[in-house]
């Protein structure tokens, strides 16, 4: 059974606006607005998101 999201928003966050990220769940990484939150969620496969992580690294 997929867990429950635990959603955070980035350490570099100052403020409400941004993006909010579920990564507990060993299946999917969640994303979705933090104004939003009502909204569509994204779901990406852990993989994928490792990936997409690597490559936005500064």
């Amino acid at each position: 059974m997929p867990e429950k999201p635990e959603w955070r928003t980035s350490s570099y966050t100052k403020s409400d606006n941004c993006v909010e990220v579920a990564d507990n769940d060993p299946a999917e990484v969640k994303v979705r607005d933090s104004k939003r939150r009502q909204s569509v969620e994204l779901a990406f496969p852990p993989s994928s998101w490792t990936e997409f992580l690597e490559f936005v690294k500064p």
